[in-house]
Protein backbone atom coordinates (compact mmCIF):
# COMPACT_ATOMS: atom_id res chain seq x y z
CA UNK A 1 0.00 0.00 0.00
CA UNK A 2 1.17 3.50 -1.07
CA UNK A 3 -0.70 5.04 1.78
CA UNK A 4 -0.32 4.59 5.72
CA UNK A 5 -1.78 1.35 7.05
CA UNK A 6 -5.39 1.97 8.98
CA UNK A 7 -7.24 -0.45 11.00
CA UNK A 8 -10.46 -1.24 8.80
CA UNK A 9 -7.19 -2.39 5.62
CA UNK A 10 -7.24 -5.95 7.34
CA UNK A 11 -11.27 -6.07 6.55
CA UNK A 12 -11.97 -4.45 3.47
CA UNK A 13 -8.78 -6.95 1.99
CA UNK A 14 -10.51 -9.82 3.08
CA UNK A 15 -14.16 -9.18 3.66
CA UNK A 16 -15.37 -10.56 0.21
CA UNK A 17 -13.75 -14.43 1.15
CA UNK A 18 -17.63 -13.93 3.09
CA UNK A 19 -19.55 -13.48 0.31
CA UNK A 20 -18.05 -15.99 -1.40
CA UNK A 21 -18.21 -18.70 1.12
CA UNK A 22 -21.48 -17.97 2.21
CA UNK A 23 -22.45 -18.40 -1.37
CA UNK A 24 -20.50 -22.11 -1.54
CA UNK A 25 -22.46 -22.60 1.89
CA UNK A 26 -25.81 -21.92 0.57
CA UNK A 27 -25.45 -23.81 -2.59
CA UNK A 28 -23.46 -27.00 -2.44
CA UNK A 29 -25.66 -28.41 0.78
CA UNK A 30 -28.99 -26.68 0.45
CA UNK A 31 -30.15 -24.89 -3.04
CA UNK A 32 -28.47 -27.50 -5.28
CA UNK A 33 -29.89 -30.17 -3.93
CA UNK A 34 -33.43 -29.43 -2.89
CA UNK A 35 -33.91 -27.53 -6.66
CA UNK A 36 -32.41 -30.95 -8.48
CA UNK A 37 -34.75 -33.17 -6.24
CA UNK A 38 -37.55 -31.33 -7.45
CA UNK A 39 -36.88 -30.97 -11.17
CA UNK A 40 -35.94 -34.98 -11.41
CA UNK A 41 -37.47 -36.42 -8.65
CA UNK A 42 -35.71 -38.93 -5.96
CA UNK A 43 -35.05 -41.68 -8.29
CA UNK A 44 -32.28 -39.63 -9.91
CA UNK A 45 -31.16 -36.62 -8.01
CA UNK A 46 -28.04 -37.84 -7.85
CA UNK A 47 -27.20 -38.62 -10.91
CA UNK A 48 -28.13 -35.11 -12.38
CA UNK A 49 -26.42 -33.48 -9.24
CA UNK A 50 -23.21 -35.12 -10.54
CA UNK A 51 -23.22 -34.23 -13.66
CA UNK A 52 -23.97 -30.50 -12.52
CA UNK A 53 -21.10 -30.59 -10.11
CA UNK A 54 -18.98 -32.35 -13.10
CA UNK A 55 -19.37 -29.52 -15.53
CA UNK A 56 -19.73 -26.30 -12.84
CA UNK A 57 -16.49 -27.38 -10.94
CA UNK A 58 -14.27 -28.19 -13.40
CA UNK A 59 -15.58 -24.61 -15.58
CA UNK A 60 -14.68 -23.31 -12.13
CA UNK A 61 -10.72 -24.33 -12.13
CA UNK A 62 -10.17 -22.88 -15.71
CA UNK A 63 -12.02 -19.94 -15.10
CA UNK A 64 -10.20 -19.03 -11.99
CA UNK A 65 -6.77 -19.59 -13.74
CA UNK A 66 -7.96 -17.50 -16.89
CA UNK A 67 -9.36 -14.45 -14.68
CA UNK A 68 -6.51 -14.94 -12.27
CA UNK A 69 -3.82 -14.36 -15.07
CA UNK A 70 -5.78 -11.48 -16.84
CA UNK A 71 -6.10 -9.75 -13.58
CA UNK A 72 -1.97 -9.84 -13.28
CA UNK A 73 -1.77 -8.06 -16.05
CA UNK A 74 -4.51 -5.55 -15.88
CA UNK A 75 -3.74 -1.64 -16.45
CA UNK A 76 -7.55 -0.61 -15.49
CA UNK A 77 -7.49 2.61 -13.28
CA UNK A 78 -9.45 1.05 -10.79
CA UNK A 79 -6.30 -1.19 -9.94
CA UNK A 80 -5.29 -5.13 -10.93
CA UNK A 81 -8.24 -6.78 -8.99
CA UNK A 82 -11.08 -4.77 -8.35
CA UNK A 83 -12.49 -4.28 -11.55
CA UNK A 84 -12.78 -7.95 -11.82
CA UNK A 85 -14.02 -8.37 -8.43
CA UNK A 86 -16.81 -5.85 -8.86
CA UNK A 87 -18.36 -7.64 -12.31
CA UNK A 88 -18.21 -11.03 -10.88
CA UNK A 89 -20.22 -10.20 -8.20
CA UNK A 90 -22.61 -8.08 -10.01
CA UNK A 91 -23.12 -11.12 -12.68
CA UNK A 92 -23.14 -13.13 -9.91
CA UNK A 93 -26.27 -11.32 -8.32
CA UNK A 94 -28.01 -11.23 -11.93
CA UNK A 95 -27.46 -15.28 -11.89
CA UNK A 96 -28.65 -15.79 -8.76
CA UNK A 97 -31.90 -13.68 -9.48
CA UNK A 98 -32.22 -15.82 -12.71
CA UNK A 99 -31.84 -19.28 -10.03
CA UNK A 100 -34.43 -17.61 -7.82
CA UNK A 101 -36.81 -18.25 -10.84
CA UNK A 102 -36.06 -21.03 -12.00
CA UNK A 103 -36.85 -22.56 -8.75
CA UNK A 104 -40.65 -21.77 -10.32
CA UNK A 105 -40.00 -24.29 -12.85
CA UNK A 106 -40.85 -27.64 -13.01
CA UNK A 107 -39.08 -30.98 -15.06
CA UNK A 108 -36.32 -30.87 -17.02
CA UNK A 109 -36.54 -27.78 -18.60
CA UNK A 110 -36.05 -26.49 -14.89
CA UNK A 111 -33.30 -28.83 -14.82
CA UNK A 112 -31.44 -27.34 -18.03
CA UNK A 113 -32.34 -23.84 -16.80
CA UNK A 114 -30.46 -24.26 -13.71
CA UNK A 115 -27.49 -26.72 -14.98
CA UNK A 116 -26.73 -23.85 -17.13
CA UNK A 117 -26.99 -20.93 -14.61
CA UNK A 118 -25.17 -22.36 -12.12
CA UNK A 119 -22.17 -23.09 -14.56
CA UNK A 120 -22.17 -19.38 -15.60
CA UNK A 121 -22.03 -19.15 -11.45
CA UNK A 122 -18.87 -20.67 -11.10
CA UNK A 123 -17.81 -18.97 -13.74
CA UNK A 124 -18.40 -15.48 -12.51
CA UNK A 125 -17.91 -15.90 -8.82
CA UNK A 126 -14.46 -17.35 -9.32
CA UNK A 127 -13.42 -14.22 -11.71
CA UNK A 128 -14.15 -12.56 -8.76
CA UNK A 129 -12.01 -15.45 -6.33
CA UNK A 130 -9.46 -15.39 -8.87
CA UNK A 131 -8.80 -11.35 -8.33
CA UNK A 132 -9.55 -11.41 -4.43
CA UNK A 133 -6.78 -14.12 -3.93
CA UNK A 134 -4.18 -11.28 -5.16
CA UNK A 135 -4.94 -8.79 -2.50
CA UNK A 136 -3.05 -9.70 0.17
CA UNK A 137 0.32 -11.01 -2.12
CA UNK A 138 -0.09 -7.40 -3.99
CA UNK A 139 -0.96 -4.99 -0.90
CA UNK A 140 0.65 -6.72 2.47
CA UNK A 141 3.65 -6.35 3.71
CA UNK A 142 5.39 -9.94 4.70
CA UNK A 143 5.55 -8.82 8.74
CA UNK A 144 1.82 -8.57 8.43
CA UNK A 145 0.62 -10.95 6.01
CA UNK A 146 0.24 -13.56 9.23
CA UNK A 147 -2.54 -11.26 10.83
CA UNK A 148 -3.95 -10.33 7.58
CA UNK A 149 -4.24 -14.48 6.90
CA UNK A 150 -5.75 -14.93 9.92
CA UNK A 151 -8.76 -12.42 9.77
CA UNK A 152 -8.77 -14.42 5.84
CA UNK A 153 -9.50 -17.75 7.32
CA UNK A 154 -12.02 -15.66 9.63
CA UNK A 155 -14.35 -14.76 6.65
CA UNK A 156 -14.09 -18.49 5.03
CA UNK A 157 -14.63 -20.73 7.65
CA UNK A 158 -16.58 -19.94 10.91
CA UNK A 159 -18.61 -16.62 10.39
CA UNK A 160 -20.11 -17.46 6.94
CA UNK A 161 -21.19 -21.11 8.24
CA UNK A 162 -22.51 -19.52 11.54
CA UNK A 163 -23.98 -17.27 9.47
CA UNK A 164 -25.48 -19.51 6.69
CA UNK A 165 -26.77 -22.08 9.64
CA UNK A 166 -28.27 -19.31 11.26
CA UNK A 167 -30.22 -17.29 8.94
CA UNK A 168 -30.29 -18.65 5.39
CA UNK A 169 -31.01 -22.29 6.46
CA UNK A 170 -33.59 -21.36 8.17
CA UNK A 171 -35.51 -19.43 5.45
CA UNK A 172 -34.88 -22.78 2.85
CA UNK A 173 -35.91 -24.99 5.30
CA UNK A 174 -39.36 -23.12 5.92
CA UNK A 175 -40.08 -23.05 2.12
CA UNK A 176 -38.60 -19.47 1.49
CA UNK A 177 -36.01 -20.07 -1.02
CA UNK A 178 -36.74 -16.32 -2.53
CA UNK A 179 -35.82 -14.89 0.95
CA UNK A 180 -32.59 -17.54 1.33
CA UNK A 181 -31.41 -16.27 -2.08
CA UNK A 182 -32.47 -11.88 -1.67
CA UNK A 183 -30.41 -12.64 1.97
CA UNK A 184 -27.37 -14.15 0.04
CA UNK A 185 -27.35 -11.29 -2.58
CA UNK A 186 -27.35 -9.07 -0.18
CA UNK A 187 -24.28 -10.76 1.70
CA UNK A 188 -22.35 -10.63 -1.51
CA UNK A 189 -22.93 -7.21 -2.47
CA UNK A 190 -22.55 -5.12 0.93
CA UNK A 191 -18.83 -7.66 0.99
CA UNK A 192 -18.14 -6.71 -2.66
CA UNK A 193 -18.80 -2.75 -1.88
CA UNK A 194 -16.64 -2.88 1.33
CA UNK A 195 -13.80 -4.71 -0.92
CA UNK A 196 -14.10 -1.64 -3.17
CA UNK A 197 -12.11 0.25 -0.65
CA UNK A 198 -9.48 -1.52 -1.01
CA UNK A 199 -6.71 1.32 -1.27
CA UNK A 200 -5.27 -0.81 -4.45
CA UNK A 201 -3.37 1.23 -7.66
CA UNK A 202 -3.46 0.84 -10.98
CA UNK A 203 -0.01 -1.69 -12.38
CA UNK A 204 2.29 1.40 -13.13
CA UNK A 205 4.67 -1.24 -15.48
CA UNK A 206 3.51 -2.48 -18.71
CA UNK A 207 3.47 -6.07 -18.23
CA UNK A 208 5.27 -8.93 -20.73
CA UNK A 209 3.70 -10.60 -23.09
CA UNK A 210 0.66 -12.89 -22.76
CA UNK A 211 2.56 -16.61 -21.94
CA UNK A 212 -0.91 -19.45 -22.90
CA UNK A 213 1.17 -22.16 -22.13
CA UNK A 214 0.60 -22.75 -18.58
CA UNK A 215 -3.27 -21.84 -19.09
CA UNK A 216 -3.24 -24.34 -22.00
CA UNK A 217 -1.51 -27.16 -20.16
CA UNK A 218 -4.33 -27.09 -17.41
CA UNK A 219 -6.86 -27.07 -20.36
CA UNK A 220 -5.24 -30.11 -21.62
CA UNK A 221 -5.03 -31.59 -18.05
CA UNK A 222 -9.30 -30.59 -17.14
CA UNK A 223 -10.29 -32.30 -20.40
CA UNK A 224 -7.99 -35.91 -19.40
CA UNK A 225 -9.37 -36.24 -15.64
CA UNK A 226 -12.80 -34.71 -16.98
CA UNK A 227 -12.97 -37.73 -19.86
CA UNK A 228 -11.37 -40.26 -17.00
CA UNK A 229 -14.94 -39.10 -14.37
CA UNK A 230 -16.90 -39.64 -17.76
CA UNK A 231 -15.50 -43.20 -18.30
CA UNK A 232 -15.71 -44.63 -14.55
CA UNK A 233 -19.32 -43.39 -14.15
CA UNK A 234 -20.56 -44.85 -17.24
CA UNK A 235 -18.84 -48.05 -15.48
CA UNK A 236 -21.11 -47.81 -12.88
CA UNK A 237 -24.31 -47.29 -14.51
CA UNK A 238 -23.22 -50.16 -16.97
CA UNK A 239 -22.56 -52.13 -13.78
CA UNK A 240 -25.99 -51.29 -12.08
CA UNK A 241 -27.77 -52.41 -15.41
CA UNK A 242 -25.99 -55.17 -15.28
CA UNK A 243 -26.63 -56.46 -11.51
CA UNK A 244 -30.27 -54.98 -11.20
CA UNK A 245 -31.85 -58.82 -11.16
CA UNK A 246 -29.54 -59.77 -8.34
CA UNK A 247 -32.38 -60.29 -5.34
CA UNK A 248 -30.14 -60.00 -2.26
CA UNK A 249 -29.90 -56.45 -1.24
CA UNK A 250 -26.54 -57.52 1.05
CA UNK A 251 -25.14 -59.09 -1.87
CA UNK A 252 -26.02 -56.19 -4.46
CA UNK A 253 -24.45 -53.71 -1.56
CA UNK A 254 -21.67 -54.87 -1.56
CA UNK A 255 -21.11 -55.49 -5.30
CA UNK A 256 -22.32 -52.42 -6.54
CA UNK A 257 -20.10 -50.56 -3.34
CA UNK A 258 -16.61 -52.68 -4.84
CA UNK A 259 -17.56 -51.27 -8.15
CA UNK A 260 -17.80 -47.30 -7.26
CA UNK A 261 -14.82 -47.63 -4.62
CA UNK A 262 -12.83 -49.24 -7.34
CA UNK A 263 -14.49 -46.20 -10.14
CA UNK A 264 -13.28 -43.73 -7.74
CA UNK A 265 -9.94 -44.99 -7.40
CA UNK A 266 -9.40 -45.52 -10.48
CA UNK A 267 -10.62 -41.56 -10.84
CA UNK A 268 -8.37 -40.78 -8.51
CA UNK A 269 -5.34 -42.39 -9.86
CA UNK A 270 -5.43 -42.05 -13.38
CA UNK A 271 -6.59 -38.54 -13.34
CA UNK A 272 -3.92 -37.43 -11.28
CA UNK A 273 -0.84 -40.04 -12.40
CA UNK A 274 -2.27 -38.71 -16.54
CA UNK A 275 -2.76 -35.43 -15.49
CA UNK A 276 1.08 -35.07 -14.48
CA UNK A 277 2.14 -36.72 -16.93
CA UNK A 278 0.60 -34.28 -19.18
CA UNK A 279 2.22 -31.41 -17.42
CA UNK A 280 5.35 -32.73 -16.44
CA UNK A 281 6.39 -35.32 -19.16
CA UNK A 282 7.12 -38.71 -18.16
CA UNK A 283 10.96 -38.07 -16.78
CA UNK A 284 9.91 -35.91 -14.23
CA UNK A 285 6.78 -37.52 -13.17
CA UNK A 286 9.06 -40.75 -12.05
CA UNK A 287 11.96 -38.27 -10.39
CA UNK A 288 8.64 -36.10 -8.62
CA UNK A 289 6.71 -39.25 -7.83
CA UNK A 290 6.71 -38.52 -4.31
CA UNK A 291 4.69 -35.04 -4.93
CA UNK A 292 2.36 -37.04 -7.79
CA UNK A 293 1.47 -39.73 -4.99
CA UNK A 294 0.94 -36.44 -2.26
CA UNK A 295 -1.82 -35.57 -4.71
CA UNK A 296 -2.99 -38.55 -5.16
CA UNK A 297 -3.20 -39.41 -1.29
CA UNK A 298 -4.73 -35.41 -1.02
CA UNK A 299 -7.45 -36.08 -3.80
CA UNK A 300 -8.88 -39.32 -2.00
CA UNK A 301 -9.40 -37.09 1.01
CA UNK A 302 -10.86 -34.49 -0.37
CA UNK A 303 -13.30 -36.81 -2.62
CA UNK A 304 -14.44 -37.76 0.66
CA UNK A 305 -15.07 -34.52 2.98
CA UNK A 306 -16.28 -32.87 0.11
CA UNK A 307 -19.19 -35.03 -0.96
CA UNK A 308 -19.83 -35.55 2.95
CA UNK A 309 -20.82 -32.30 2.34
CA UNK A 310 -22.61 -32.08 -1.27
CA UNK A 311 -24.53 -35.40 -0.31
CA UNK A 312 -25.63 -34.56 3.78
CA UNK A 313 -29.25 -33.16 2.57
CA UNK A 314 -29.85 -36.36 0.62
CA UNK A 315 -28.59 -38.85 3.46
CA UNK A 316 -30.50 -37.19 6.06
CA UNK A 317 -33.58 -37.16 4.15
CA UNK A 318 -32.93 -41.29 3.57
CA UNK A 319 -31.77 -41.69 6.62
CA UNK A 320 -33.77 -39.95 9.28
CA UNK A 321 -36.46 -39.56 7.08
CA UNK A 322 -36.54 -35.94 7.21
CA UNK A 323 -38.70 -33.87 4.19
CA UNK A 324 -37.24 -31.96 1.45
CA UNK A 325 -37.40 -28.68 2.84
CA UNK A 326 -36.83 -29.98 6.75
CA UNK A 327 -33.27 -31.52 6.01
CA UNK A 328 -32.04 -28.24 5.05
CA UNK A 329 -31.93 -26.74 8.84
CA UNK A 330 -29.85 -29.97 10.19
CA UNK A 331 -27.66 -29.74 6.97
CA UNK A 332 -26.76 -26.66 7.59
CA UNK A 333 -25.95 -27.11 11.21
CA UNK A 334 -23.95 -30.37 10.45
CA UNK A 335 -21.87 -28.11 8.04
CA UNK A 336 -21.65 -25.04 10.65
CA UNK A 337 -19.97 -27.95 13.17
CA UNK A 338 -17.31 -29.17 10.46
CA UNK A 339 -16.40 -25.76 9.91
CA UNK A 340 -16.11 -24.77 13.11
CA UNK A 341 -13.85 -27.89 14.12
CA UNK A 342 -12.08 -27.34 11.14
CA UNK A 343 -10.75 -23.93 12.76
CA UNK A 344 -10.22 -25.10 16.58
CA UNK A 345 -8.17 -28.11 15.21
CA UNK A 346 -6.16 -26.48 11.82
CA UNK A 347 -4.03 -24.42 14.61
CA UNK A 348 -3.23 -26.91 17.01
CA UNK A 349 -2.10 -29.14 14.07
CA UNK A 350 0.35 -27.03 12.75
CA UNK A 351 2.20 -27.11 16.48
CA UNK A 352 2.02 -31.08 15.65
CA UNK A 353 3.38 -30.83 12.67
CA UNK A 354 6.33 -29.23 13.62
CA UNK A 355 7.00 -31.48 17.05
CA UNK A 356 5.05 -35.15 15.06
CA UNK A 357 6.01 -34.56 11.41
CA UNK A 358 4.22 -33.68 8.83
CA UNK A 359 3.24 -37.30 7.23
CA UNK A 360 2.22 -38.80 10.82
CA UNK A 361 -0.16 -36.71 11.05
CA UNK A 362 -1.63 -36.12 7.67
CA UNK A 363 -1.95 -40.23 7.89
CA UNK A 364 -3.80 -39.60 11.59
CA UNK A 365 -6.69 -36.98 9.75
CA UNK A 366 -7.57 -40.01 7.17
CA UNK A 367 -8.07 -42.43 10.58
CA UNK A 368 -9.79 -39.99 12.27
CA UNK A 369 -12.10 -38.90 9.27
CA UNK A 370 -12.78 -42.45 8.88
CA UNK A 371 -14.17 -42.74 12.40
CA UNK A 372 -16.27 -39.92 11.77
CA UNK A 373 -18.46 -41.39 8.84
CA UNK A 374 -18.40 -44.70 10.78
CA UNK A 375 -20.33 -42.66 13.44
CA UNK A 376 -22.23 -40.69 10.91
CA UNK A 377 -22.81 -44.33 9.11
CA UNK A 378 -24.53 -46.03 12.11
CA UNK A 379 -26.23 -43.24 13.33
CA UNK A 380 -29.69 -43.70 14.44
CA UNK A 381 -30.85 -40.37 15.31
CA UNK A 382 -29.58 -36.61 14.74
CA UNK A 383 -27.22 -36.39 17.42
CA UNK A 384 -24.69 -38.75 16.46
CA UNK A 385 -25.03 -37.31 12.98
CA UNK A 386 -23.65 -34.07 14.33
CA UNK A 387 -20.81 -36.41 16.52
CA UNK A 388 -19.49 -37.49 13.60
CA UNK A 389 -19.36 -34.28 11.99
CA UNK A 390 -17.82 -33.32 14.37
CA UNK A 391 -15.07 -35.64 14.42
CA UNK A 392 -14.73 -35.42 10.10
CA UNK A 393 -14.37 -31.82 10.77
CA UNK A 394 -11.44 -32.12 13.76
CA UNK A 395 -9.74 -34.38 11.19
CA UNK A 396 -9.86 -31.96 8.09
CA UNK A 397 -8.48 -29.38 10.22
CA UNK A 398 -5.44 -30.98 10.94
CA UNK A 399 -5.22 -32.29 6.89
CA UNK A 400 -5.46 -29.04 5.58
CA UNK A 401 -2.51 -27.75 7.92
CA UNK A 402 -0.60 -30.79 7.87
CA UNK A 403 -0.87 -32.29 4.35
CA UNK A 404 0.11 -28.59 3.00
CA UNK A 405 2.97 -28.44 4.85
CA UNK A 406 3.97 -32.37 3.37
CA UNK A 407 3.67 -30.82 -0.06
CA UNK A 408 4.99 -27.90 0.07
CA UNK A 409 8.11 -29.86 1.43
CA UNK A 410 8.48 -31.78 -2.39
CA UNK A 411 7.74 -29.13 -4.64
CA UNK A 412 11.30 -28.16 -6.26
CA UNK A 413 11.36 -24.44 -4.88
CA UNK A 414 12.21 -23.08 -8.36
CA UNK A 415 9.30 -24.87 -9.97
CA UNK A 416 6.91 -24.25 -7.53
CA UNK A 417 4.33 -22.16 -9.68
CA UNK A 418 4.61 -25.00 -12.72
CA UNK A 419 3.17 -27.77 -9.97
CA UNK A 420 -0.05 -25.42 -8.58
CA UNK A 421 -1.93 -26.25 -11.25
CA UNK A 422 -1.80 -30.24 -10.62
CA UNK A 423 -2.45 -29.37 -6.99
CA UNK A 424 -5.21 -27.46 -7.70
CA UNK A 425 -6.92 -29.55 -10.81
CA UNK A 426 -6.99 -32.07 -7.49
CA UNK A 427 -9.08 -29.98 -5.41
CA UNK A 428 -11.54 -28.72 -7.87
CA UNK A 429 -11.26 -33.03 -9.46
CA UNK A 430 -12.75 -34.18 -5.61
CA UNK A 431 -16.62 -32.87 -5.93
CA UNK A 432 -16.33 -33.73 -9.61
CA UNK A 433 -15.21 -37.90 -8.95
CA UNK A 434 -17.45 -38.28 -5.90
CA UNK A 435 -20.50 -36.79 -7.18
CA UNK A 436 -20.52 -37.70 -10.92
CA UNK A 437 -19.98 -41.22 -9.56
CA UNK A 438 -21.13 -41.38 -6.37
CA UNK A 439 -24.77 -39.97 -7.82
CA UNK A 440 -25.55 -43.07 -10.18
CA UNK A 441 -24.69 -45.18 -7.77
CA UNK A 442 -27.26 -43.49 -4.77
CA UNK A 443 -29.78 -43.50 -7.62
CA UNK A 444 -29.17 -47.28 -8.39
CA UNK A 445 -30.21 -48.20 -4.94
CA UNK A 446 -33.42 -45.74 -4.18
CA UNK A 447 -34.53 -47.46 -7.73
CA UNK A 448 -34.20 -50.81 -7.18
CA UNK A 449 -34.05 -51.35 -3.19
CA UNK A 450 -37.47 -49.57 -2.14
CA UNK A 451 -37.62 -51.69 1.08
CA UNK A 452 -34.11 -50.41 1.85
CA UNK A 453 -34.55 -46.60 2.39
CA UNK A 454 -31.24 -44.43 2.36
CA UNK A 455 -29.64 -47.76 1.79
CA UNK A 456 -27.67 -45.93 -1.38
CA UNK A 457 -26.11 -43.40 0.63
CA UNK A 458 -24.82 -45.30 2.99
CA UNK A 459 -23.06 -47.28 0.65
CA UNK A 460 -21.65 -44.26 -0.89
CA UNK A 461 -21.04 -42.68 2.63
CA UNK A 462 -19.33 -46.22 2.93
CA UNK A 463 -17.18 -45.77 0.06
CA UNK A 464 -15.94 -42.04 1.04
CA UNK A 465 -15.08 -43.72 4.55
CA UNK A 466 -12.74 -46.39 3.05
CA UNK A 467 -11.15 -43.23 0.62
CA UNK A 468 -10.31 -41.24 4.11
CA UNK A 469 -8.31 -44.76 4.82
CA UNK A 470 -7.12 -45.29 0.93
CA UNK A 471 -5.23 -41.47 1.47
CA UNK A 472 -3.59 -42.64 4.40
CA UNK A 473 -2.35 -45.90 3.35
CA UNK A 474 -0.78 -43.76 0.04
CA UNK A 475 1.27 -42.00 2.14
CA UNK A 476 3.49 -45.43 2.26
CA UNK A 477 4.34 -44.44 -1.37
CA UNK A 478 5.55 -40.35 -0.68
CA UNK A 479 9.12 -39.97 0.70
CA UNK A 480 9.71 -36.61 2.22
CA UNK A 481 12.38 -35.40 0.19
CA UNK A 482 12.51 -34.78 -3.62
CA UNK A 483 15.04 -37.07 -5.30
Amino acid sequence: MTRASRWYDIITVNIFYLGLTTLTQTFVPLVLPLLVQKFVGETQQGTYFGRMRLWALMTALLAQALMGMLSDRSTLRWGRRRPFILAGALLVLVVLVAIGFTAQMHGMVGYGALFVLYVLLQFFSNTAHSAQQGFIPDLVPEERRGRFSGVKALFEVPIPVVLVSFTIARLIGAGDMWSGLLLLMGVIFLTMLLAMFVPEEPLQTTPPPLDWQPFMRLLLMTSFFTAVILLMGEVVVWSGRWLRGVESVLVLAVIMGLVGLAAMIVAVVLGVGGSAWLSLGAKKTRILSAFVWWIISRLAFLVSVTNLAGFVLYFLQARLGFTRESAAGPASQMMMLVGVFILLSALPAGWLVDRVGRKKIVAWSGLIAALGTGVTLFAINLTLVFVGGSIIGIATGIFYTASWALGTSLVPKDEAGRFLGISNLAGAGAGAVGAYIGGPLADFFTRYTPDAPGLGYVVIFAIYGVLFLLSTLLLAKVQESVG
